[in-house]
């Protein structure tokens, strides 16, 4: 459906043809094109992983996020949220709602990563949870990678968190402590899609339903009287034939 819409508006997408054809191999081959055709090419990377300084310009552009986000919450509730909740690929949308609150050290950070079919599988995305640091694009961080250093095939039943490796910024914040990560498999995240849909009447990504997922779990040993923020990171139409199929419905 996105790709669709990209053609309606006159891009020329080329699909991927090698290795797993997923986010990995796509940047892969952005920049073997960027790199060959430099004089008459530009690069332009949506999320907070790649060298130097996309990482950077794509979350302080993305900060906008959290910058309303704060500015809502204070509006609405007095105070800000105890926690933020954001799923975590490349770390796009959760580096742009966690960074205007990471100065304030009571707001929580938790970054939701993809379990896939499950950690010991082998067959997930978590690169913060079961990866360690090795270089990926450019970019020292964690990464799903083998014993021999080669990057490691992923799986997650959300495309956009179908990633080997994850924004060096996020890996600081582990590092330090600043926020925690934890993975969410696809049977949860489909139970956490039909959830929303049924209570809210809001279709998510299935991207964003890994976070609302670990927040329905999480929200039920905590106060009433605490706040926990879910950055909603995207709509599921495009997703409506995935999640068919994984329930064993034909459209």
């Amino acid at each position: 459906l996105n790709v669709f819409r990209m053609k309606l508006l006159g891009a020329e997408v080329c699909p991927v043809s090698s290795g797993s054809k997923t986010l990995k191999d796509a940047i892969n081959e952005a920049i073997r094109d960027w790199v060959t055709n430099v004089r008459d090419s530009y690069y332009l990377l949506g999320s907070v992983v790649g060298p130097h300084p996309y990482p950077t310009m794509v979350r302080d552009f993305q900060s906008i996020i959290g910058k309303e986000t704060k500015q809502q919450i204070l509006e609405k509730c007095g105070r800000l949220p105890d926690y933020i909740i954001a799923c975590v690929g490349g770390g796009s949308n959760a580096i742009g709602i966690f960074h205007p609150f990471v100065d304030d050290k009571d707001v929580k950070f938790i970054g939701v990563e993809a379990a896939g079919r499950g950690l010991n599988t082998g067959k997930h995305a978590a690169s913060l949870v079961a990866g360690r640091a090795g270089v990926l694009h450019g970019t020292k961080s964690y990464v799903l990678q083998d014993d021999a250093g080669q990057i490691c095939q992923t799986h997650s039943i959300a495309p956009g968190l179908d990633y080997p490796g994850v924004g060096p910024e996020h890996s600081y914040y582990k590092a330090v402590g600043r926020a925690n990560y934890v993975a969410v498999d696809d049977n949860m995240a489909l139970e956490a899609f039909q959830l929303l849909c049924q209570t809210e009447g809001i279709i998510p990504a299935l991207e964003p339903a890994h976070a609302v997922s670990y927040a329905a779990k999480m929200a039920s040993s905590l106060d009433k009287e605490q706040i926990i923020v879910v950055n909603l990171s995207g709509r599921g139409d495009k997703d409506i034939d995935i999640v068919a199929k994984a329930l064993g419905v034909r459209l």
